[in-house]
C-alpha cells in the first residue's frame, strides 16, 4: 500500500463516527482516494465511482468471506454472503416476493399499523422515537410478511440486537463473540421449529413460500431456508428501524425541511432519497479481494478485507452537485444506500414504502416536533440506529 494509505488510517466503528459521520467523510475523500480501516487494517474506498464498481463486479469485490463466523452463523447467509452464479438462484425465487407491486398491497396495513402507533403517545406530547414508532412500525410489517408472531416481538428484537449490537449487552466486551454465536444457535433453532411446522401446516406467508418454493427443480433444503431466514430477520427488523431514526433526528434539528414536508407532503418520496443518501445508516459494507486491483493509484491485494464506505459515497461531490446540501428537490439520486448490481438489497422496495408511509402519517398527525431540550440523541455504530431519540411537541388539548 502507498505511503498515503497508512498514513489515513480512520475508526469507523465508534458511537461518535455514527452521530457525526460527514466530517470524517470529507478527511477521507480529501487525502488519498483509499484509506485504511484502523480496527482491521483493511482499505477503505469512499469515492461514489470506485464503491459503485466494486459492488458490481463481485468477481473481484466479493461478499464471499469467512466473516459469516463473526454473526453467529456457521454458514453464510444466503443470498447476502455468496456471489452469483449460486447467488443468482436464490434471488430469482426471493425478489419476486419484495417487489414494488407486492409491497404497494401491504401499504394500506402499514398506513393502519403507523397511525395504531401513533395513537398510543400522541396525546402524551413527547416519545422517545426509537421504541415508540422506528422499531414497532417496520417490525410488525415484517413480521407480518414472514408469518411470524406479533406477540414474539421482543424475542426477535433481542435476537438481532444480540447478533448486530452484542456490546450492547454484554458486561465484558470480550463476551460479544459468545453472545454471537450463542444467539446463533438460537435463532437456528427457532427457525427449525418454524420450518417443521410450515411443512405440517402450509401457509401463504414467507416462511410457507420458503419451504415450498421450487429451486431448480427441487425444493429448498432446511439449511437453505435457515440461512435465507437468518438474514431476513437481522435486515427485516433493523435498517428502516434505522432509516427512520436517522431520518426523524435529521428534520427535529431543521425544522424548515421539516416544514417544507409538512406543507408538501408530496415531497416526501423524494425525500426519503435524499435522507438516504445524506443520513446512510448502513454506513459500510465489507468485501474481500479475490484478485490483485488498482483503485486510484493504489495497489490491493488478493485476500485483503475492504470496506466500502457508502456514507462517503453517498457525498462525493464527484457524483453529487452539492453534495453536502441536503436537497428535497434533487432530480437525479443515484445514492446507493441499498447497495447496487447483483447484491442491490433484496428487501429496497419494502424500505422505501415503509419510509414513506411512515413519514407520511408522523408529519401528517404530528407536524411540529423537536428534540427534547438538554438532551442528545444517540447512535450506534456500524449501522446508524438512533437509540435514543427524545421528541416533544405540543399535545392535542
Amino acid at each position: 500500500m502507498s505511503d498515503d494509505l497508512e498514513q489515513n488510517s480512520y475508526n469507523i466503528f465508534t458511537a461518535e463516527f455514527a452521530a457525526c459521520p460527514h466530517q470524517t467523510y470529507e478527511a477521507m475523500k480529501s487525502g488519498c482516494p483509499v484509506s485504511r480501516n484502523a480496527i482491521n487494517q483493511g482499505p477503505i474506498l469512499t469515492r461514489h465511482e470506485d464503491v459503485m464498481w466494486a459492488l458490481r463486479h463481485p468477481e473481484i469485490f466479493s461478499s464471499q468471506m469467512d466473516l459469516h463466523l463473526a454473526i453467529g452463523t456457521v454458514r453464510p447467509m444466503i443470498p447476502q454472503q455468496i456471489d452469483p452464479p449460486a447467488q443468482t438462484k436464490y434471488r430469482r425465487i426471493l425478489d419476486p416476493r419484495f417487489s414494488r407491486r407486492r409491497m404497494l398491497e401491504i401499504q394500506d396495513d402499514v398506513r393502519a399499523s403507523a397511525n395504531d402507533l401513533i395513537d398510543r403517545f400522541i396525546d402524551d406530547g413527547r416519545c422517545e422515537f426509537d421504541e415508540a414508532f422506528a422499531i414497532p412500525l417496520p417490525c410488525i410489517s415484517f413480521l407480518s410478511l414472514m408469518g411470524l408472531p406479533l406477540e414474539e416481538l421482543d424475542l426477535f428484537l433481542e435476537l438481532k440486537d444480540n447478533i448486530i449490537r452484542p456490546q450492547e449487552s454484554a458486561a465484558d466486551p470480550a463476551d460479544a463473540p459468545r453472545i454471537r454465536a450463542e444467539t446463533g444457535q438460537r435463532i437456528y433453532a427457532y427457525f427449525e421449529q418454524m420450518i417443521a411446522d410450515r411443512r405440517a401446516n402450509p401457509t401463504d406467508d414467507m416462511m410457507g413460500y420458503l419451504v415450498e418454493v421450487d429451486l431448480e427443480g427441487a425444493k429448498l433444503t432446511n439449511e437453505e431456508i435457515l440461512d435465507i431466514s437468518y438474514l431476513l430477520l437481522l435486515g427485516g427488523l433493523d435498517t428502516v428501524t434505522a432509516t427512520l431514526g436517522c431520518n426523524i433526528a435529521y428534520l427535529a434539528s431543521n425544522p424548515d425541511q421539516r416544514q417544507r414536508l409538512v406543507t408538501n407532503p408530496e415531497l416526501i418520496p423524494a425525500a426519503v432519497e435524499e435522507l438516504l443518501r445524506y443520513e446512510t445508516p448502513v454506513m459500510q459494507i465489507p468485501r474481500v479481494l479475490k484478485q490483485d486491483v488498482s483503485i486510484a493509484g493504489v495497489e490491493l491485494k488478493a485476500g485483503e478485507l475492504v470496506t466500502l464506505m457508502i456514507g462517503a459515497s453517498n457525498v462525493d461531490e464527484a457524483a453529487f452537485e452539492n453534495a453536502g446540501v441536503v436537497d428535497f428537490d434533487r432530480e437525479r439520486n443515484v445514492h446507493v444506500a441499498f447497495g447496487a448490481g447483483p447484491h442491490r438489497c433484496l428487501g429496497s422496495h419494502l424500505a422505501r414504502m415503509e419510509l414513506r408511509v411512515g413519514m407520511e402519517e408522523w408529519h401528517r398527525r404530528i407536524p411540529q416536533y423537536e428534540i427534547q431540550a438538554g438532551e442528545t440523541p444517540r447512535y450506534t455504530p456500524g449501522i446508524r440506529e438512533v437509540r435514543y431519540l427524545p421528541l416533544v411537541w405540543n399535545a392535542t388539548p
